[in-house]
């Protein structure tokens, strides 16, 4: 196998609109474990993700290649080649990377790889809970209800099945 490059990259995922995005996981072709990149080349009105925040990962951004624009807690702004921004995890970290040019632009995501992972779509409040990389579940908003709730539930089928046993 030939080492990742992101100038000639492989792309491994293509995405249709709304995302209309490719997509080469290079970290992990490079053999890394802890930490994640993926290499995206964002056709113009596409995006990465949602705007979102992840709270056990950190992530940073580095602009390859023309002018994507990122929304932060701060708003948007529109990104110069060579820019580099890091998002901690937690809400100072909110972010969406998207094309609002004209013309493809290039960017490198990398990330610690820490799991399991909370994530959370802020638009929408939907949450996600990561176990390991795409997989694990996803919980839209109004689908949750209360931690103690749950327990409660838990502890009642986890009883009734110990009766059956």
């Amino acid at each position: 196998m030939t080492d990742p490059n992101v100038f000639e990259p492989d792309w491994e995922h293509e995405m249709e609109p709304p995302f209309a995005v490719r997509a080469a996981r290079v970290g992990a072709r490079a053999g890394a474990i802890r930490l994640g990149a993926t290499l995206y080349e964002i056709d113009p009105g596409g995006a990465v993700s949602p705007y979102h925040v992840h709270h056990a990962n950190e992530e940073m951004l580095v602009v390859v290649a023309g002018h994507p624009s990122i929304r932060t807690p701060d708003g948007v702004r529109e990104l110069d080649p060579g820019a580099v921004l890091a998002f901690p995890a937690g809400r100072d970290g909110a972010h969406r990377v998207f094309n609002d040019s004209d013309e493809p632009v290039r960017v490198l995501l990398i990330s610690t790889m820490v799991f399991p992972e909370v994530a959370e779509h802020l638009d929408t409040g939907t949450l996600l809970a990561m176990t390991a990389p795409v997989q694990g579940k996803v919980f839209p908003h109004g689908t949750d209800v209360p931690v103690v709730d749950a327990l409660l539930r838990a502890m009642t089928l986890g009883a009734e099945r110990d009766l059956e046993s």
